[in-house]
Parts: C-alpha cells; structure tokens; sequence
C-alpha cells in the first residue's frame, strides 16, 4: 500500500485539509516541434503515479495506433488528446493537466511549439508562475527556442527552467550538455531576461532526471525536474505591498448591508485601513471583512472577499479599491505590448472592447511604435497586426483606468481586446506604463469629477450620492 493510500485509509479529512492548504504552482512546458514537451509531461505523471489504471490501459490502447516511440506505450499521448495532434505527432492546442505531490499541486499548460499557434502559447503562458523550456540536445538552441524564451519574457514569467532533452540521443554527453547551457545563457543575456534560469539533462522518453537521478549524469549535481517543481520559492512573485482589488459585484441583499466583492489581486487589507476608490478617488475605511467562512481581521492576494465600508459611496462594477497610500497610475492614453489572436488583422483607428479585470471601456490603437518578428526578434515598423504577430503600440481609452504596469501587477496590467461586433475575444495586452501625451481634455475631465465629489461632500455633508466618472 502507497503512502497515499495510508493516509487516505488513516484520517480522510486530514488529508483532504492538509491537500487544501497545498501551494499551487502553475507551469507551461514549450519548445521547438518534436522536443519532447507531450512526453515529459506523461512521465512526470507515469513516474509520479499520477495516472489511474484505466487511464493507462486506454493510452496503451491508443499506442497501438500511433505510437510516436519504440517504448510500450506513448506518453505523449495523455496530454495529445486531438486526432490531428495524434496523427500529425505535435502538439496544436493547450493541454492543462493537474495532479498533486506530498509537496505542491501543480496545473501544467502543454503549449504548441510551432509558430502558428503563438497564440496558444501565449493563452497558456498568461497565468504561469514558471516556464519549462525544452531544448533538444541533438540540435541546440534553436528559432523556435529564442521565440518561446522572448514570448516568456513578454508576459513576465519570472522562473525559467531549460531543459535539455533526449540526452539519450547524445550518449549523455557532458560537453555537448555544457555548450547548450552557455549558449542558452548567452542569449538570455542578449534578450535582457531578468527571470531566474536553471538547467538541467535529462531523457523525457527514459525518465532520466525527471523524477528520479539518473545513473547516466554523475556529473550532474542538481535536482531533478520534479524535485526543482516541488521546491522553487515563488512566495515572493506575489505583490504584499500595494492593495488592489477590482469590484466585480455590489451585495445588497437587504437594507442593513451593503458590500463591494471581489478577488484581492495583491496586497494586504485590515479592518479600519482607509480606502480610495479609482477612478472617482472618494475616500472610506474598512469597516468588515466578509466571507463565506466568517469576517476576517485582515485579507492578502488571491481571496475572494466582500468588504463593507464606514461610508456611503457610490462603488459599483469596474471600479478598483485602493489603499489611499498606494494608489497606482490612472491614464486613458497607454503604451501597450499586445500578441494578436484574429484572423481579421489589427488595424489603427478601429474600435474595440477593452477589458482590464471587471472594468471594460472601448479603445483605439492610435499607432504602432514598432511590431517584433518571433524568430529574429527584429523589430519593424507597421501599420497593422496580424493573427499571432505581437506589437508595442499606443492605446487611446474613452475614459481613465487605474492601472500597474504588467511587470508590477499582472491582474491590473493585462487586459483583452473583444471584437464589438461578434463579442470574440481578439488579443491580449500587456500595459508597460502610460503614454507621455496623455489627452489633457480626458485627463482634465477625470480631476473635475474628482473635484466635484469634494465639494459636493463638503457643502453637502449629508448627501448620500455622489457623482462619478
């Protein structure tokens, strides 16, 4: 009998609460087509005893018919569930996988290698606290590696694992493992990455390194791929400092409550902390902390909370709550970073939806600065963007929106572009910071509400309504 399986026998409820309280990792696997990334992630799951029996039964089933390797079965196949994926040996769509260890859960994004789908890539790459990057030891640093390793960049993923696969291939060569890692390192060097980058051989296929130290690399002294995934501190990626939370919802069930939900998406908020609220920049302090479970003292990132406040200010959908000592930019004219994911391109002076968190407004590219080539990551002028092109552009809001730069805050640096007329998701943006000619007559509008408010509140004490932008 397993641990597993004793510590379900012994206390289920032990460990359905100890499972609960389990740090979560999400991770993408990308590389190159044919480098393996549908295969490490079976073998993570194989040698982690993550896969039920039928579950196995069925993958050997289906290797009988396209099997990709000499081996029993294909591993590959528990993430490349497409008939086209299984017939064509690649990997076309994200692939989300879950399963849990003693130590961490983990999500897995099995991202498409190939160019066309660079907006699956991305899709996956959003949400990710680490990237896995395979190499193929055979061939190197690769294209297809700098434009993944750019991609990764771009959307602020700060844990980098390389790893080189199918060292099998290689006799678990050393030198040939030595000169991939100095030539991956060179080049993250020249892209400016900032991410923490760890190597690592290993065979996907075999298992060597994956979960257990091979025999094969006694010159390697790291953990193994597993032992990397369970123990790398992403504790600090989260923002503790600057409170943001987007108002998705007003509670109102009766007359006696009145309270603002949302995700906190950093920071930490207490009881009687004093608030603003963005964009209309009315001020109140917490009066409870409510949630499913009970009220709380204090709440940090990530928890779904409802707060209620020792004033009556008018709060609804879209606005975001603020410490009033840590307020972020407010701008409607911003300098963006955005991947395209339509077939009808992205052109200048077209309108469109722009959805940061719960706040949507309509807006306008007003010019491209510059669109980035994946492969070559040149950078040249244009004046559209096609499907899976990326960009740096200027983007022009019909109104103000608080916002962190992306680097900072991914909640309140990201947004979509939905199309107003088939209401379809069409790109996906990254802010770096506001434009330095920002619209005087927008921004003069926003500070005459803000103004406004005041002088209502001070002549008017007893005026429950406020006006807002």
């Amino acid at each position: 009998m397993s641990q597993l399986e004793k510590k379900i026998q012994n206390d289920i409820e032990a460990y359905l609460k100890e499972h609960e309280n389990k740090q979560l990792l999400r991770f993408i696997t990308c590389g190159s087509v044919d480098d393996g990334k549908s295969t490490l992630i079976g073998r993570l799951l194989h040698d982690s005893k993550m896969i039920f029996e039928d579950q196995l039964a069925a993958i050997k089933k289906d290797s009988k018919k396209t099997n990709t390797t000499d081996g029993e079965f294909d591993l590959s196949l528990l993430v490349d569930g497409l008939q086209s994926e299984r017939e064509q040996g690649i990997t076309i769509d994200v692939a989300y996988r879950y399963f849990t260890t003693d130590k961490r859960k983990f999500i897995i994004a099995d991202t498409p290698g190939h160019e066309q789908y660079t907006r699956n890539m991305a899709t996956g790459a959003s949400t990710a606290d680490l990237a896995i990057i395979l190499i193929d030891a055979r061939f190197g640093v690769q294209t297809q590696t700098r434009r993944h390793s750019f991609i990764a960049k771009l959307l602020g993923i700060k844990h980098i694992i390389v790893a080189v696969n199918k060292m099998d291939l290689v006799d678990f060569d050393e030198s040939k493992y030595t000169e991939i890692c100095e030539s991956y390192l060179e080049f993250s060097k020249e892209l400016g990455m900032t991410s923490d980058i760890t190597l690592i051989p290993l065979s996907a296929l075999n298992g060597d390194n994956v979960v257990n130290i091979s025999d094969q690399t006694p010159w390697y002294k790291g953990k193994t791929l597993m032992g990397l995934l369970e123990t790398i501190k992403i504790d600090e990626d989260r923002d503790l400092v600057h409170f943001r939370m987007p108002v998705q919802y007003v509670n109102r069930p009766n007359l006696d409550f009145r309270g603002f939900c949302g995700t906190i998406s950093s920071g930490i908020i207490q009881k009687g902390d004093e608030i603003t609220v963005l964009p209309s920049g009315e001020k109140s302090t917490v009066k409870e902390i409510v949630t499913y479970d009970g009220n709380l003292e204090h709440a940090y990132a990530q928890q779904a909370i409802t707060l209620t406040l020792n004033d009556e200010i008018d709060i609804s959908r879209g606005n975001v709550i603020v410490k009033s000592d840590e307020q972020p930019d407010c701008a409607a004219n911003l300098d963006v970073d955005i991947v395209w994911m339509s077939e009808e391109p992205l052109t200048i002076g077209k309108q469109y939806f722009i959805k940061r968190a719960s706040t949507q407004t309509v807006g306008t590219i007003e010019n491209f600065y510059y669109k980035t080539d994946v492969n070559t990551l040149k950078q040249t002028s244009t004046n559209a963007l096609n499907l899976n092109e990326i960009a740096r552009a200027k983007l022009d809001l019909e109104q103000s929106i608080a916002f962190d730069s992306y680097d900072e805050n991914k909640a309140m640096g990201s947004f979509i572009i939905i199309d107003r007329v088939t209401n379809n998701t069409v790109g996906a943006g990254m802010i770096r910071n506001k434009s330095d000619n920002q619209d005087k007559k927008e921004l003069k509008h926003s500070d005459f509400l803000i103004e406004l408010n005041t002088l209502i509140k001070k002549y008017f004490p007893n005026e429950k309504s406020n006006i807002i932008g």
